[in-house]
């Protein structure tokens, strides 16, 4: 790996963090959560843009990193004693398939459905690895947190 693929990682990370942190902030999560969500989101950024570079296609990069990142969810929800969606959600922004949407929808408005259907595709593909990612991670067992024993 070379020194500016190192610096553009970098520069990935920071902005997949600034990104989450901003939807987070935007949807009111709790304040002690703003750096695990910008964690969580630059963690599964980061997690994509090396599959892009290790030159993975685009669902299997989603799929790649809807695991660590939902995995360091529920670390922090266990940590922070936060709902898991709290970060789940937050982290899983960067990676939502926007552009993918908004070209469906606007092929289908310019009445080009082969582009649109090519573009409703890819963007159904997208949506299921990551939804099998998440789902993958959230069906197994965690460590409950230990609780102080009770006093009498």
């Amino acid at each position: 790996m070379t020194a500016a693929q190192i610096i553009e990682l970098a520069r990935q990370l920071l902005l997949g963090g600034v990104g989450t942190l901003c939807f987070g902030i935007l949807f009111a999560i709790p304040r002690k959560c703003y750096l695990a969500c910008a964690a969580t989101g630059a963690v599964g950024w980061l997690a994509y843009q090396l599959a892009v570079m290790l030159g993975v296609g685009a669902v299997t990069a989603n799929l790649l990193a809807a695991i660590p990142l939902t995995l360091l969810a529920r670390v922090f929800a266990i940590g922070l004693k936060a709902p898991v969606t709290v970060f789940l959600l937050s982290g899983i922004f960067p990676l939502v398939p926007g552009a993918g949407i908004y070209y469906t929808a606007y092929y289908f408005i310019q009445n080009d459905n082969a582009q649109m259907a090519a573009s409703a595709a890819d963007t159904v593909k997208i949506a299921a690895a990551l939804a099998i990612g998440i789902s993958l991670v959230l069906g197994l067992p965690m460590p409950k947190p230990k609780r102080p024993p009770k006093q009498n």
